[in-house]
């Protein structure tokens, strides 16, 4: 029997700190010039040479001030803070890749659905069918505050908005034009045939749509959907509407109940179990041997942050954790940001002294340290144990986090039988399901076709 093919995604960001905090004063880090179109072109080159499945780019709107209620610290260290926009991005790096997929986040909160459904149509089209889309409904205060709301929406409301803008994007990307819409006839002078091509009149509780889709169809149509997000609320959205789900797993038994929930949703929803592919956040750090990876280790120790880390977190779970004397027990409270990340705080004996010593790398991702063969060993671990696809591999040291990945691991993987030797044709959502370009008939996207 062939083993199951580990999917992969670099995890990052349009800025300097994305998850490991700090690590952006480490002298062979390249982060701060996240500004100029070479380093994105030069990371998509590399990722393409890995033959990783995609680029998933993170982004918030709004920046993390709950810990110390100020942006010093995020300042200071950069925590997602400045951030650029991720969809300007991926014109230049779909230029200098053939296969690279691109998984973008944008909060659907604060952008109108038929202006973003044009922005990823065009980025489909000229990826040629290489885009995926990460919803987000958003979780920051500081971002209801500059989007002009006094406060954020609550939690299981913003999913009920969530589903709606789904629903208008469906329409858009799936109705409004048939499949023979284009004919690009000069003779008959006749680009699009008028009679193939439909308005969409939406009047729902939220939007009120009514128009033409501005793009003729693009490869995928509607791109890749990605989704993080484990509260009931969560997964029944996923259930209906996700193709790859984000998770962030602590331990293998934790892991496996999440990646079940995620695939019982989807059934509940009417479509299969595998119709969701389910990646988890992970830090590696490899070497040529274990000791040189452990040595790499204490080095990248010695330039992280695990006050900002704390500092990030605060922010995920609406907590001043600065508050707190260093063995004070921390108290769980109910707040109307990130779920999972609160739901960890829940009986627990958390203090900042625990927080800062699992932030110690700046971030809170699970870390794989070792050899190359150490390193397979424990992925293979994870997917066989979990029932994982995936991963979405951070940065810690940019880029050689990613060169020290593929120059070790991704060759210890493909010996193994565990990793692609090639891409395989065709747009994003082929490559991952190995099926059509367009949604599969059973996801709700696929009813909204003419």
């Amino acid at each position: 029997m062939s083993k199951k093919k580990i999917l992969l995604n670099a995890f990052n960001m349009n800025c300097i700190g994305h998850i490991n905090h700090g690590l952006w004063t480490h002298p062979r880090d390249t982060s701060t010039q996240y500004k100029t179109i070479e380093y994105w072109t030069e990371l998509a080159q590399l990722l393409e040479r890995g033959l990783f499945d995609g680029l998933f780019i993170a982004d918030i709107v709004g920046v993390y001030d709950v810990y110390q209620n100020s942006v010093d610290v995020t300042l200071k260290e950069s925590i997602q803070l400045p951030v650029n926009d991720p969809l300007l991005l991926v014109s230049a790096m779909s230029a200098v890749t053939k296969n690279l997929g691109f998984g973008l986040t944008a909060n659907l909160t604060y952008e109108p659905p038929y202006l973003f459904a044009r922005r990823m149509s065009t980025l489909d089209h000229l990826s040629r069918g290489r885009v995926g889309w990460n919803i987000v409904t958003g979780y920051l205060d500081s971002a209801a505050k500059a989007m002009g709301l006094s406060e954020q929406v609550e939690h299981d409301r913003r999913y009920d908005q969530a589903d709606e803008y789904l629903e208008v994007l469906y329409k858009l990307w799936e109705g409004s034009w048939e499949n023979g819409a284009v004919l690009n006839d000069p003779q008959q002078r006749i680009y699009a045939q008028p009679d193939k091509v439909h308005k969409v009149e939406h009047k729902g509780e939220f939007y009120q749509v009514e128009g033409y889709h501005l793009c003729e169809p693009s490869p995928q149509r509607t791109p890749v959907l990605f989704q993080a997000g484990s509260s009931d609320r969560g997964l029944l959205f996923a259930g209906r509407h996700a193709e790859c789900v984000f998770i962030s797993g602590q331990n293998k038994p934790s892991t496996k109940a999440q990646v079940d929930k995620v695939r019982a949703s989807a059934v509940e929803a009417g479509r299969n179990p595998e119709d969701i592919k389910v990646f988890m956040g992970l830090n590696v750090i490899v070497g040529e041997t274990e000791e040189a990876a452990w040595a790499k280790h204490a080095e990248y120790l010695s330039y992280a942050s695990a006050e900002a880390g704390v500092a990030h977190f605060s922010a995920s779970t609406g907590i001043d954790f600065s508050q707190y004397e260093i063995d004070e027990p921390i108290q769980y409270v109910k707040s109307n940001a990130i779920q999972s990340a609160t739901k960890n705080l829940q009986n627990n004996d958390w203090t900042r002294r625990k927080l800062l010593d699992q932030h110690a790398l700046g971030g809170r991702y699970i870390t794989v340290v070792g050899s190359p063969q150490q390193v397979a060993d424990e992925l293979e671990s994870w997917i066989a144990e979990t029932g994982l696809d995936g991963f979405n591999l951070t940065r810690i040291v940019t880029p050689e986090s990613y060169v020290d990945f593929i120059d070790l691991v991704i060759p210890e993987l493909q010996r193994r039988g565990s990793y692609k030797t090639a891409y395989d044709s065709g747009s994003l959502r082929e490559k991952l399901f190995h099926g059509e370009a367009h949604l599969p008939q059973q996801h709700t996207g696929a009813h909204y076709r003419h």
